[in-house]
């Protein structure tokens, strides 16, 4: 089982690290999916995050998660094959926490250096476009 802290790890290039890895047969862990980045405008990020969310209709969807935890897991859910069985048993490897729990609060996790973008001027945490949304979990 591999242990994935998402802090300052730009959302894309890590969910499609985590989506390789699930494919290849790994069970994975994502810890602080709140402090994962988009990179973007704020204005620009939240509006696009807020029509997302509101498209459609409440009984029929689409469905968009609110939860940071909820929308990392989303956006790897785009990525894999989930209409056949090695996506769907991918998608079951797969656990996405906010913050850190109290079973993985001493364990060494692992960053994605392919997922860093250091020198970004413009980006704004996923907990922050989660509160916009309407989260009603306190962001740790």
């Amino acid at each position: 089982m591999a242990i994935i802290d998402a802090e300052r790890l730009v959302l894309g290039r890590l969910c499609t690290h985590v989506a390789k890895r699930l494919l290849n047969g790994e069970e994975i862990v994502v810890i602080n999916a709140e402090k994962a980045i988009v990179s973007g405008n704020r204005a620009q990020l939240i509006k696009f995050y807020k029509h997302k969310r509101e498209r459609g209709t409440r009984n029929k969807g689409p469905f968009y998660p609110r939860t940071p935890d909820r929308l990392i897991k989303r956006s790897v859910r785009g990525m894999v094959e989930r209409y056949k069985p090695r996506g769907r048993n991918a998608l079951k490897r797969l656990r996405v926490y906010i913050g850190v729990p109290k079973q993985f609060a001493g364990v060494a996790a692992e960053t994605v250096e392919g997922a860093k973008k250091p020198h970004l001027e413009k980006y704004v945490f996923l907990g922050d476009i989660t509160k916009e949304l309407g989260a009603a979990q306190e962001m740790v």
